[in-house]
Parts: structure tokens; C-alpha cells; sequence
């Protein structure tokens, strides 16, 4: 496996890739491939730092379940409580020209609707026009923001929803509002709430949405695929000077292998990881419970038959059917989730596995052409995760288990 990585490094498709997997609880390998930084030569360190994108997202998604677990949050609880930006929203409606042209919301968006992206909140660069100029104009960088979490609300409300909240899986800045819940809810910035809950419990100590510049040099370089070159071009990011007021929850991480792996392992743990618990197992088993509908999982995403192999629960993935799966692999009801610089990670149960994949590649994406991160050109860093995925499960024996074995329905934080 190491030497089939190897190869997209040494044809320059890749600046370097690390990888990590442990079984039961034991780190079994660990590989650090390539560069962190190509034209300084600087190679990559097993602890090296990454933009780890949507991985955010679980970890988010842990810190509001805390928070339903003790009873200050239920999952149908109007977010309007603590976001009152976000009361009485209009929505999109079908076939519009203009953003003006919207209609009421049958409902109000709760906090379920924002672990599972059915909120009708968007991102711009997965949606058509108008939304997506118009959320370019009010939110800018997805990522990055010079904003207050106020003033980013404040912006957010004067969009409208792309669908009735509840009504199908969008994937967006739910997530983002959710940890800015969490802020209100608690009283304090959602960055400090998540440092003091879940991170320093965690032993997560490279884990932030800051990077101080002494420890840049740690952070690998992100680089995209030049057409016009045909090679790999950095792609320069701007970097926060001191600890910003907006954190987005949902991609804003920066983190590293051997750290993202002990949030892993708390999960395939349910809920507990080096004498810390933070979630019962019962609401982790509710985490890998499928909650998109028959009718919604019909829906591509991002032009990506992806509900068809996998389920959503709150805050992470499914994998059902690992069989010619875009983001899934091994055994069914393995939880994962991607970040958009190429970022992957696993914890499967039934193998009692965790898999780290990290890499800084990014490709563009749209609406439309989302299927580019799996097979278009200069999709390297999806194109060699397969390798990753497919030689860890190689290596295993066969299933003793059955694989097919699911948690029964919970009702934590759900007055339904």
C-alpha cells in the first residue's frame, strides 16, 4: 500500500499524503509520504498539521450532542431560540430568477435539521444561480471570515433556504450555525466551548481554528492541479493573524493524524477514549443511525449517487453497502467523513479499525460537477485514497462478526 501511495508523490500528482490506521486501539501503521511543502523541500512529518475541511463537521456534532445529553438542547428544538436571525425564514422558490422570489417556510429550522443538513441552509459553491452569487456577496470565503459570528448571522439571514427546512439533504453551513449555537447556548465563543469540552479532554492539543505563526511550519501546503502546466500548483490560503471571532464548525479545523485519531476512537469507543467520557453509548448509536428518508435519499449529492450506498445520522456518514461505495469502504455501519482539500477518515466497528487519510489537494467544485473529486483530472488525492482503503481491508481477515448489525432506534433529545 505504501509503495501504490508512493506513486502518485513521485508522478507529482500528489505533494505528500499521510496515513494512519490502528485495530484495536494499537496504531498498526503510520506513513508519512512525500512533501509538506514542495518547493521548500520540506517533507512530511507524521504529526504534520492539515486543513482538515468538513472533518470538522463530527467533531462539532459531538460537542451539541454533550449538550442534548444534558438536556439544554433536543434535537426538535427551534434553533430561533438562540438564533433568532434565523426565525421565520422564506425560501427559494421553485424555478426563481431572482433571490427575492421565495416563499414561506412550512416550518422553523430545528437543531436536527442542522446535524443533517436539512436545514435548507447552502453553500455557494454547491448551489445555482441566483443563490450562489447572492451568498458569495453576503458570506465570501466559506472557510474564512473577518466577520463577528453576529455580523455573519446577520448575513446569512438575509438569504433565503434553497428548500422547506427538513424537506431534503443540502449540504451547506448548518454545521456553521450549529457551533455558533453552541456558543449562545453556553455564553461564551464556540471556539473556547469546544477547547475546554472536547478537545484538551481529548488530549487534542493540535487541534484549532488558529494556528499561531511560530507553528506554521508544521502546516502542509495545499496544492492544486494547474491545467495550463500540467502539474501541481500551491495554492496560497490566508491565514488568521490572531484567534478570529468566527470559527466555523463546519470546516475551520486545523488538526493532525495521531490527533484526529483520538476523536476517532472516542467514537469507536461510544463515547469514551483515555479515561474521558464525554458521550453515553446510546447516543453514540443514535450518531450511526440513518435519518435521511427513503424519498431523500434518492436525491444525489453534488451529482453523486451517494445515499444509495451510504445513510446520514447526526453529524456523520453510514456506510451500508461498501460495494462500489464513492466515500465508503470495509464493513456496513462504519462512519466516515471527507474534507474538501481530500481529506477522509473511518472508524469502523465491526473491524474495531480506525483510518486517517490526509493530503492537501484541492479540486474545484460546483453544483454540478461534484463527481470530479472522485474521477476528474487532477483528482489525485481521490484517486489514490482507493489505494488506502482497499490495502487496509486486504490485509484483514474475513467478518467474524455480522457486519450488518445496527443499533435500535434511540429517542435522546427528540420529544417525538
Amino acid at each position: 500500500m505504501r509503495g501504490q501511495l508512493q506513486v502518485f508523490v513521485d508522478r507529482g500528482e500528489l505533494a505528500g499524503i499521510v496515513t494512519l490506521v490502528s485495530r484495536g486501539g494499537e496504531i498498526v501503521a503510520n506513513d508519512a509520504l512525500g512533501w509538506r511543502d514542495v518547493e521548500a523541500r520540506a517533507p512530511m512529518q507524521r504529526d504534520t498539521l492539515f486543513r482538515i475541511a468538513s472533518m470538522t463537521k463530527p467533531i462539532t456534532s459531538v460537542m451539541a450532542l454533550m449538550l442534548i445529553e444534558q438536556g439544554r438542547l433536543r434535537l426538535d428544538d427551534p434553533i430561533a431560540n438562540w438564533v433568532p436571525e434565523l426565525a421565520n425564514r422564506r425560501v427559494l422558490a421553485a424555478g426563481a430568477a431572482t433571490i427575492d422570489d421565495t416563499v414561506p417556510a412550512r416550518r422553523e429550522i430545528t437543531v436536527e435539521d442542522l446535524l443533517t443538513h436539512r436545514s435548507g441552509i447552502a453553500y455557494s459553491f454547491f448551489s445555482e444561480e441566483p443563490l450562489k452569487s447572492a451568498y458569495e456577496r453576503e458570506l465570501g470565503d466559506p472557510a474564512m471570515s473577518r466577520l463577528s459570528v453576529d455580523q455573519w448571522l446577520a448575513a446569512l439571514s438575509r438569504l433565503p433556504l434553497t428548500y422547506q427546512p427538513g424537506e431534503r439533504f443540502h449540504y451547506g453551513h448548518s454545521t456553521d450555525v450549529l457551533g455558533f449555537l453552541i456558543g449562545r447556548v453556553e455564553g461564551r465563543p464556540f471556539r473556547d466551548v469546544l477547547r475546554e469540552r472536547v478537545l484538551r479532554p481529548l488530549g487534542m492539543h493540535d487541534t484549532d481554528f488558529w494556528l499561531p505563526p511560530r507553528e506554521r511550519y508544521r502546516l502542509a501546503s495545499v496544492y492544486g492541479y494547474d491545467p495550463a502546466q500540467e502539474r501541481l500548483s500551491k495554492v496560497e490560503l490566508p491565514m488568521y493573524d490572531a484567534p478570529p471571532a468566527y470559527t466555523a464548525g463546519g470546516g475551520g479545523l486545523i488538526s493532525s493524524a495521531p490527533d484526529y485519531h483520538r476523536f476517532a476512537r472516542l467514537l469507536l469507543n461510544e463515547g469514551h477514549y483515555d479515561g474521558v467520557r464525554l458521550l453515553r453509548p446510546e447516543t453514540v448509536r443514535l450518531m450511526r443511525v440513518n435519518r435521511l428518508t427513503p424519498a431523500q435519499r434518492k436525491v444525489p449529492f453534488a451529482d453523486m449517487p451517494l445515499w444509495e450506498k451510504s445513510g446520514f445520522g447526526l453529524g456523520v456518514s453510514i456506510v451500508e453497502d461498501p460495494v462500489d461505495n464513492v466515500y465508503g469502504c470495509g464493513r456496513a455501519g462504519a462512519m466516515n467523513w471527507p474534507g474538501i482539500y481530500g481529506t477522509w477518515w473511518q472508524a469502523d466497528p465491526a473491524e474495531d479499525i480506525v483510518m486517517i487519510y490526509l493530503v492537501q489537494h484541492l479540486v474545484p467544485v460546483s453544483a454540478n460537477s461534484a463527481a470530479t473529486l472522485a474521477t476528474g483530472r487532477g483528482a489525485a488525492g481521490r484517486r489514490a485514497l482507493p489505494f488506502f482503503q482497499q490495502g487496509v481491508y486486504a490485509a484483514l481477515p474475513p467478518p467474524t462478526v455480522d457486519p450488518a448489525e445496527t443499533a435500535p432506534i434511540a429517542t435522546i433529545g427528540d420529544r417525538r
